[in-house]
C-alpha cells in the first residue's frame, strides 16, 4: 500500500509539473538579468541605443532567453559620474558611455580625448580592438575591477562650427570656441590658435546666438539634433576627435555570466559593435547631408595643416601625457602603428 501511495504521489507531482510547464526546470533556466545604463534617449538616432539593440538581438539569437537585459536610458539610474561608481560596486551591471568619463577612474584613458590622435573611426577601431584597447582595459580592471567589453563609435567625428567661415589655421586664430571643460580639449585648441571657452552644453545655443562664443566643436549628428545649425552656418571639417564609445561591465556583472555562456556573450558583443560601427558611419554621413540641405557650408581641413597640427600635438601634448602616465607611451606607439593599416 505504501509503495502504491508513493507511486501515485510521484505521478501526481509529474502530472502537475507537466501541466504547469515544469516549474523546477523553469526555475533552473531563469534568465540572467543585467542592468544596463545609458545617458542617451532610447532612440534610433542615439549611438548608445543602436549598440544596445544590436547587442540584445545578437544575444537572443545565440542564447535564447538565457539573458534579460534591462536597459535604462536617459540617465534614469543617475548621472554618468554616479553610474560609474555604481558599476564599480555592482549595483548596476553595465554602462555605455563616452570614454572620457572613465578617465576619472583611470586617467590614462584620458589620452583618447587628445586631438588628432585618430585619423578615422576605422583607425580608432583597429587600435582599440588591438593592443592599445587591451592595455587600457587592463589598466581599468586593475584600478576598478571593471572591464571594457568593447569600443564602439559615436555618430561622426568632432569638427569646428562657426558663425563666420573658418577654413584654415590662420583663420581660426583668436576665434572663441566653446569646448568641453577638460584639459585635453582646452589644450588641443590652444595648439590650434583658437581661444577655448568651456561652457555647459545646455547654454551653447544661446552663447553662440548672442556672440558669447564665435562657434564650437561637435559632431554633425548632435549639431542637427540640437538645432545648432540655426546659430552657425559654417563647418571647418577638422575631424580633430574620433571619440570612442565604450561599453563597460563591472566585476559583479561579469561574475553573473556562466562560463558556458561567456563565448556566446562576447560574440554578441563583437557582432553588436561591428553592426553599430557601420550604422554610425551611415548616420554621420546622413547628418552632414541634411545639414548641407539646411544651409551649412563645409570646408575640409587641408591635409598639410592636419599633419602639422598632429606633429605639434605629438610634441607638445602627447609626449607630456606619456611622461605623466608612463603606461600610455607604448599605447601612443601602437595607435600610431595602426594609422596606416588597411
Amino acid at each position: 500500500m505504501t509503495s502504491r501511495r508513493s507511486f501515485l504521489q510521484a505521478a501526481s507531482v509529474t502530472t502537475v509539473a507537466a501541466a504547469t510547464g515544469a516549474p523546477f526546470v523553469a526555475r533552473a533556466q531563469a534568465p540572467i538579468s543585467l542592468r544596463f545604463s545609458s545617458s542617451m534617449l532610447a532612440d534610433e538616432n542615439a549611438a548608445h541605443y543602436v549598440w544596445y539593440r544590436s547587442f540584445e538581438t545578437a544575444l537572443k539569437a545565440s542564447t535564447g532567453d538565457r539573458f534579460k537585459i534591462d536597459y535604462f536610458p536617459n540617465n534614469q539610474l543617475g548621472k554618468e559620474a554616479d553610474v560609474v561608481q555604481q558599476v564599480k560596486v555592482g549595483s548596476i551591471d553595465m554602462m555605455v558611455t563616452g570614454s572620457s568619463i572613465f578617465a576619472t577612474v583611470a586617467p590614462e584613458i584620458g589620452m583618447l580625448d587628445l586631438g588628432y590622435l585618430f585619423d578615422s573611426y576605422a583607425h580608432a577601431g583597429r587600435a582599440l580592438d588591438g593592443a592599445a584597447g587591451k592595455q587600457l582595459d587592463d589598466i581599468l580592471n586593475k584600478r576598478s575591477g571593471c572591464s571594457v567589453l568593447t569600443w564602439a563609435s559615436h555618430f561622426g567625428a568632432r569638427s569646428v562650427y562657426t558663425k563666420a567661415p573658418v577654413k584654415s589655421l590662420a583663420e581660426v586664430k583668436g576665434v572663441k570656441l566653446r569646448v568641453l571643460p577638460t584639459p585635453a580639449f582646452i589644450e588641443t585648441f590652444k595648439v590650434m590658435g583658437a581661444i577655448p571657452t568651456p561652457i555647459p552644453f545646455g547654454e551653447l545655443y544661446m552663447a553662440a546666438q548672442t556672440g558669447v562664443v564665435d562657434g564650437f566643436e561637435h559632431d554633425a549628428a548632435t549639431v542637427l539634433a540640437s538645432k545648432l545649425n540655426e546659430v552657425v552656418k559654417s563647418c571647418w571639417v577638422t575631424e580633430h576627435l574620433f571619440s570612442p564609445m565604450v561599453v563597460v561591465i563591472g566585476k559583479r556583472g561579469m561574475s553573473k555570466i556562466p562560463a558556458d555562456l561567456k563565448p556566446a556573450f562576447m560574440k554578441a558583443v563583437a557582432d553588436a559593435t561591428a553592426q553599430q560601427r557601420a550604422i554610425a558611419n551611415q548616420k554621420s554621413a546622413a547628418a552632414v547631408d541634411e545639414l548641407k540641405t539646411k544651409g551649412m557650408t563645409f570646408f575640409p581641413m587641408a591635409a598639410a595643416e592636419r599633419a602639422a597640427v598632429r606633429a605639434e600635438m605629438q610634441k607638445s601634448l602627447w609626449s607630456g601625457f606619456a611622461k605623466q602616465y608612463p603606461a600610455t607611451a607604448p599605447l601612443f606607439a601602437a595607435i600610431d602603428a595602426a594609422r596606416g593599416q588597411a
